[in-house]
């Protein structure tokens, strides 16, 4: 049978049988005509007509045979003849396009993904010929594993839809992103980010197609040259990580802990695959510059994130064979000196260009894998850790910023954004806390270098480096003073021997806390809060401010002063409780005691509080002369802005009890204070306000009545008078000349009522003496008087007697003689005294003296006091009335 049967019959026999999936008649067909059916041919039979869908162990053994019976074939003379013209435009390595087998395989495989999406079951199919050739186990190696895994192994929800042809045909950077795509896209998928870049990318390297030059070729000439070492396929990968740091930095953290680069590869149980060490090297190399560049570009600014980032530099450092570095809070305690910039320009504004530019270019020494480039990226982690940890979030750029431009502004922005976090967020209790944050500040001034190499002269370089070593002691003083640290901040500040601020910066700062603790109170209570700490920081430094120390005196009555308010109702806005700081920058302190007497009945009475709240006022330095709002006095010492204080305080006291209606405190305020105090050599224009007011008032049914008399007379409304007058007295004694004549008006009509009044009580005393008279009366006085004698000539020569010179016409007369001769006045007292004596009706009767009417010793007094006033008027002299009635 088999003699009968031509070529051609044979051919479409064996063509019959593979359609079948009849492989036994097909290897017996083999078997009897070898010369007919020769491997290549049978191997374009099975690609051509062997169902896709059938299992390869149905025709493992027919493809073992032909690869053992199948001889290295020579270039075909016909090539529409040969397996190959069959295999046009497949992707396949070199080395397989002179091996039928190989060829059939790769070719095989294709079919099956593409024709029944079988990839799975290809392995049954290549793996026994893994042996067969070295191109094989490539090709499963680089391309058919990497899909086999991220489609059915890896991430089976979510498989890429190319085929495996069509994967082998896609670009590197587009491959890099379909093997990738699932990587760290879940949290839950962040700890296998390392098992996929072994597992994927790794064996998908492994294949000379991705590599440009140097790399040995089968089939390529042995004198081909080899030319500078490059893989383009690793530097998308390294993109592909340079991206994860900028947008999502775990996945970046996680690759390169978990991943140590072209070395660590997967490639399950297909065997082993080496490059050289060269392209070893080269991979390695610019594995570590994409994890230092992943470092610069990690965005966040947390513990974690920095963590992350020195567990970089910590894989890459380790890849390099150097020392590793600690972790942050180790670090952190230690604040290892960094020296490595003794021969290096690193501080300058082209490292902050490099930091965001061009990572990964060979001539970035940002970079460079070496103990120059890993240890500053150490060290600005740290800074960045020291900063974010006490609540001042910083990235590893921000830090790389500050340390490369050097800007002076930001950098002070930065410490004072850092100092002030520290007491936010830290321990304030905690003594060990701030000697650790003090020394971490300073550290980040120099980075250790100046105690490392025991020089101040050194160039300073860390993100501190334009700022001076005082401020930042001084913020640090502040801090601890803010923070109720005071025996640390005296131990560090005052006690110790190497004293790191001068005595003037040390008052200077200690006062300035001082007052920054006293403005952001909101008790006014000195032992409660703000105050409280005022008053504690401004005694914690007995030698720098001692309590004889002007600055402590100016505190102390401050202190005194707004604690004195405390003790009053005190609303200065609708709603607002007054505060310390008010008082502080209040452009007329002296007016927040008006606000407390309106506000608080009866205030008034407690004056003497009131004028020492106004004394410490002035002793805390708050009424300088220069404030605008002041009274026009020129008060050149200290003593004169007391007096004006306190005048200016019992001239509020008087109008706020003539408010309340207690004219007799207020009477009393004018007599014994306002007129007694008054200074010609100091003028101020509240005194006399506050006399005049006091002289305008009248009785009314709401007036306090007087508790008590004395020797004054019991006609109130008299007496009232008599008291008016008085306090115009003073008025017209203190004011100035200009205002005289307005004190003088109402001085006549005061006086004109007290004449209408005393003219009532006379002739009511006359009514009662009447009606004595002309009634019965023991021993019968009225017998005696003798006849003819009329009682009205009696009642009149008795009201002439008695009747007073207008006090109103002795100031007219007075005023038309004073430019002659201003003594007169002097006379008309003297004579307004004699009348009074004579209507008296003679002499004491204990002293032998003549005796004076209460209201003629008023009259006397204001006589003098016009006297004053008129002699101010026109220039004269007064009269010591003393020395005259001697």
């Amino acid at each position: 049978m088999a003699a009968s049967l031509s070529p051609p019959r044979v051919l479409l026999l064996a063509v019959h049988f593979a359609a079948k999936s009849d492989i036994q008649s097909l290897i017996a067909l083999v078997a009897h005509h070898p010369n007919v059916l020769r491997p290549e041919l049978i191997l374009r039979v099975l690609l051509t007509c062997l169902p896709e869908t059938l299992p390869s162990s149905e025709y493992l053994d027919l493809t073992r045979l032909l690869s053992r019976t199948s001889p290295m074939p020579r270039p075909p003379k016909r090539p529409g003849a040969s397996i190959f013209c069959l295999l046009h435009g497949t992707i396949a390595p070199r080395e397989a396009l002179q091996d039928p087998v190989s060829l059939f395989l790769i070719r095989r495989a294709h079919r099956v993904d593409q024709e029944a999406g079988l990839l799975a079951q290809l392995p049954n199919l290549i793996v026994p010929f893994l042996q067969h050739a070295p191109c094989i186990r490539t090709w499963m190696i680089s391309a058919m594993l990497p899909l086999l895994r991220r489609n059915y192994e890896y991430y089976p929800h979510d498989p890429i839809t190319q085929t495996l042809e069509s994967f082998e045909r896609l670009d590197s950077r587009t491959a890099v992103a379909l093997l990738l795509s699932q990587t760290g896209v879940r949290e839950e998928d962040l700890p296998h980010v390392g098992r996929d870049l072994r597992g994927l990318i790794g064996p998908w390297l492994y294949n000379n197609a991705r590599w440009s030059s140097s790399i040995e070729k089968p089939g390529a000439a042995e004198s081909s040259s080899a030319g500078p070492v490059s893989c383009p396929a690793w530097e998308h990968v390294l993109e592909w990580l340079t991206t994860q740091a900028a947008v999502s930095w775990k996945v970046a953290v996680k690759a390169f802990d978990q991943w140590d680069g072209p070395n660590d590869v997967d490639l399950g149980d297909y065997g082993s695959e080496w490059l050289g060490d060269e392209e070893q090297g080269f991979l390695e190399r610019r594995f570590a510059r994409a994890a230092l560049a992943s470092a610069y570009l990690i965005p966040e600014a947390s513990i974690e994130a920095l963590s992350g980032v020195n567990s970089i530099v910590t894989k890459i450092m380790s890849l390099l064979d150097q020392d590793p570095c600690p972790t942050l809070q180790v670090a952190s305690s230690l604040l290892p000196p960094f020296t490595e910039l003794e021969n290096e320009n690193l501080i300058s504004a082209r490292s902050a260009s490099l930091m965001r530019n061009d990572l990964l270019e060979e001539s970035n020494y940002l970079t460079t894998p070496n103990r120059t480039a890993t240890h500053l990226l150490h060290v600005l982690t740290l800074s960045a850790f020291i900063l974010t940890k006490a609540g001042a979030p910083c990235s590893v750029r921000r830090a790389g910023e500050l340390a490369f431009l050097q800007d002076e502004r930001e950098q002070k922005a930065e410490a004072i954004r850092l100092i002030h976090s520290l007491g936010t967020n830290g321990p304030k209790n905690d003594d060990k806390y701030w000697i650790r944050a003090r020394n971490e500040i300073l550290w980040l001034r120099d980075w250790g270098a100046e105690e490392a190499f025991g020089s101040s002269d050194i160039r300073v370089h860390g993100i501190f480096g334009r700022l001076k070593r005082d401020f930042l002691e001084v913020e640090c003083l502040k801090a601890f003073l803010a923070n109720t640290r005071y025996s640390l901040a005296r131990s560090i500040y005052e006690d110790s021997p190497e004293k790191p601020l001068t005595e003037g910066v040390l008052q200077d700062t200690v006062v300035g806390a001082a007052m920054e603790a006293y403005d952001n109170a909101s008790n006014p209570h000195r032992g409660r809060g703000g105050l409280l700490k005022c008053d504690d920081i401004i005694h914690a430094f007995p030698e720098a401010l001692a309590e004889t120390h002007p600055e402590s005196k100016r505190i102390e009555a401050l202190l005194r002063a707004t604690h004195a308010l405390s003790e009053y109702r005190l609303v200065l806005k609708k709603g607002e409780p007054f505060t310390p700081v008010v008082l502080r920058v209040h452009t007329d302190p002296i007016s927040i005691i008006g606000k407390v007497l309106e506000q608080n009945p009866k205030s008034y009475t407690n004056i003497q509080d009131l004028l020492d709240i106004g004394s410490n006022l002035v002793d805390a330095g708050l009424l300088a002369g220069d404030k605008p709002s002041q009274s026009k006095l020129k008060l050149r010492t200290t003593s004169d802005h007391h007096i004006a204080t306190q005048r200016r305080i019992t001239a509020m006291c008087v109008d706020a009890a003539l408010t309340e209606d207690d004219f007799e405190t207020a009477y009393s305020y004018v007599v014994n204070r306002v007129a007694s105090d008054a200074d010609p050599q100091i003028t101020d224009e509240y005194s006399w306000k506050a006399a005049l007011q006091a002289g305008k008032y009248r009785r009314t049914a709401r007036t306090v009545k007087p508790t008590h008399i004395g020797t004054a007379s019991g006609n109130l409304d008299i007496r009232h008078l008599e008291q008016r007058i008085e306090c115009l007295s003073a008025a017209v004694r203190i004011a100035p000349p200009a205002t005289l004549q307005e004190i003088l008006n109402v001085f006549r009509k005061c006086e004109e009522e007290l004449n209408a009044a005393v003219k009532t009580e006379e002739a009511q005393e006359l009514a009662w003496d009447d009606r004595g008279d002309v009634q019965a009366m023991p021993g019968a006085f009225n017998s005696t008087v003798p006849a003819g004698v009329s009682k009205n000539v009696t009642r009149s020569s008795r009201h002439v007697e008695e009747a007073p010179m207008s006090l109103f016409d002795l100031s007219r007369a007075s005023m038309a003689r004073a430019q002659h001769n201003f003594s007169a006045l002097s006379s008309l007292q003297r004579s307004g005294q004699s009348r009074a004596s004579d209507a008296d009706g003679g002499l004491d009767e204990l002293s032998g003296q003549p005796r004076v009417r209460k209201r003629d010793q008023l009259r006397e007094a204001a006589v003098g006091t016009l006297a004053s006033g008129v002699g101010w008027l026109i220039g004269a002299q007064p009269v010591d009335r003393g020395q005259e009635r001697e």
